[in-house]
């Protein structure tokens, strides 16, 4: 579980980010504030793996709060300005989102810091323990993907995941036993998937390495499907084939 603290000077956008943060099994709300200081004192605690920032904010902006707060947990900034954007980065930050925020872009934003907290928070001791261990296990072993409905979002499991094809500003996710097409594209699903199992082996698609049964020079096997190889993707596959990393 992800523990997000939520700093914004305005209180309707804390009440959003907090309904959206309830609405997420693997995030979990440990405050919220409008006095910047107050959430820095809570980071500095160790009370946060997540911090969601305003950036326009008195008393200390969210560019100082970044410098302030240092390496101590994960931030996604959240403002109204878009000039802001090259400074976050340089900063590191998980994600920028720009108001009013959709569920659906929050939801992108919390996938990303999943994939980048979730192999901490699995070794990380937390009572009770087993239950800890199994709930942060599970977090780091699927996603949500949009639905075919307003407010629809579809769990599914890494494991599952055989290769996913790019259609545009569409994926679609290949699964044993059916196939999701979700609005996104190739390049944010594959910010998002966890390296390795998951490889971009052409402009067009993402393969689960434990689901390639043999390669055969610039053609990947996976099941029933042929997949290529591009010359840009090529060398990386090998790298981990030859590294050890093999289908099952």
């Amino acid at each position: 579980m992800i523990r997000c603290v939520v700093i914004d000077d305005e209180p309707p956008a804390l009440a959003i980010l907090a309904d959206y943060i309830g609405q997420v099994p693997f995030l979990a709300l440990a405050g919220t504030t409008t006095d910047p200081i107050e959430g820095l004192t809570w980071v500095q605690q160790g009370r946060a793996d997540l911090v969601f920032l305003d950036i326009q904010m008195p008393r200390l902006t969210g560019l100082q709060f970044l410098r302030l707060a240092g390496p101590r947990c994960r931030v996604v900034l959240t403002t109204a300005y878009p000039e802001y954007a090259l400074d976050g980065f340089e900063n590191d930050v998980v994600d920028y989102l720009l108001k009013p925020i959709s569920f659906e872009r929050f939801l992108k934003a919390a996938q990303k810091a999943l994939a980048l907290l979730a192999p901490v928070s699995a070794t990380a001791p937390e009572p009770p323990p087993v239950p800890a261990a199994g709930a942060a296990t599970s977090a780091a072993n699927y996603l949500f993907v949009k639905g075919d409905a307003k407010n629809k979002f579809v769990r599914v499991d890494y494991a599952d995941i055989r290769y996913v094809e790019g259609l545009n500003n569409y994926v679609l996710l290949h699964l044993p036993a059916e196939r999701i097409i979700t609005y996104q594209t190739l390049k944010e699903l594959a910010d998002t998937l966890p390296q390795p199992p998951f490889l971009r082996v052409h402009k067009s698609f993402i393969v689960s390495l434990d689901h390639v049964q043999a390669i055969d020079g610039n053609t990947l096997y996976v099941h029933d499907k042929l997949i290529p190889v591009s010359d840009t993707y090529r060398d990386a596959l090998y790298q981990l084939v030859r590294g050890g990393r093999g289908g099952r």
